[in-house]
């Protein structure tokens, strides 16, 4: 199936109000390519039918802050950075819609994961615990550098956010310890490839893998200086997933 072309692509945000919802309104509004068809977020939120463009720190946009879908609203994809229980009832909907839906919620326990991406086999569905292309290009090192050194080295991951992320270890820090155990081959558990989650002050997002060889070190990081990176990817997921046929996508499939 080809992609479906867009002159402009219509782009509901779930978590509209959120650190990374409110960075997405501003980056939609100002893409030409893009329109802002609806901001949600949970029943009972205290801006409810306000507009979202002030909310967001811009002027206003014309969208008001809404806790459900309407039927008739077009929404070419939805972008859902919230929380695992309201992500899969977003994702249930927009099943029942047939709306492209990029998910970087993080946190899902294995249940809840299952549950999620049973969505795909109604919809296109992308999921990934990290949009920025620069923590996709780490991922890739990672692996290449796990299968170069083998068991020949002690591995741990460090990784820092702002102190009201809720998940930790973070679903990042987590992939890429599956990452190092992929790329060994080995059933080693998480346990033992050490994970250490930093929750301080208001950084971003910091993630590095050490490599401890005797003597020497190798160390694999990246380090966000705002959120732009994790938005940015995140609108080239929407506009890649727009139009795919049903199934499971990743970062993988944007940036390859």
């Amino acid at each position: 199936m080809d992609v479906l072309s867009y002159d402009i692509l219509s782009v509901g945000i779930h978590g509209a109000s959120g650190r990374m919802g409110t960075r997405l309104i501003q980056l939609v509004v100002e893409d030409p390519e893009l329109r802002l068809a609806a901001a949600l977020e949970r029943a009972g939120h205290s801006h409810l039918g306000e507009d979202v463009g002030p909310l967001a720190g811009i002027a206003p946009v014309g969208v008001v802050l809404s806790d459900s879908l309407p039927d008739d609203l077009k929404i070419d994809v939805l972008i859902d950075f919230s929380l695992p229980p309201a992500s899969l009832k977003i994702a249930a909907r927009c099943a029942d819609r047939g709306i492209p839906l990029v998910v970087g919620t993080t946190g899902f326990d294995p249940a809840q994961l299952r549950s999620l991406e049973a969505a795909t086999s109604r919809i296109p569905l992308l999921i990934s615990p990290n949009m920025s292309r620069a923590v996709n290009l780490l991922m890739r090192l990672v692996g290449e550098a796990a299968r170069s050194v083998g068991t020949m080295t002690d591995i741990a991951i460090v990784e820092r956010h702002h102190r009201t992320k809720i998940d930790a270890p973070s679903g990042t820090a987590l992939r890429l310890a599956e990452i190092v155990r992929e790329a060994r081959d080995s059933d080693r558990t998480q346990a033992e490839i050490d994970i250490h989650a930093l929750r301080i002050g208001d950084s971003p997002g910091e993630h590095t893998v050490i490599f401890g060889f005797l003597g020497e070190t190798l160390e694999l990081s990246h380090r966000a200086f705002n959120r732009d990176g994790f938005a940015r990817g995140a609108i080239e997921a929407a506009k890649f997933l727009a139009g795919k046929p049903v199934g499971l996508y990743s970062m993988k499939d944007v940036i390859a």
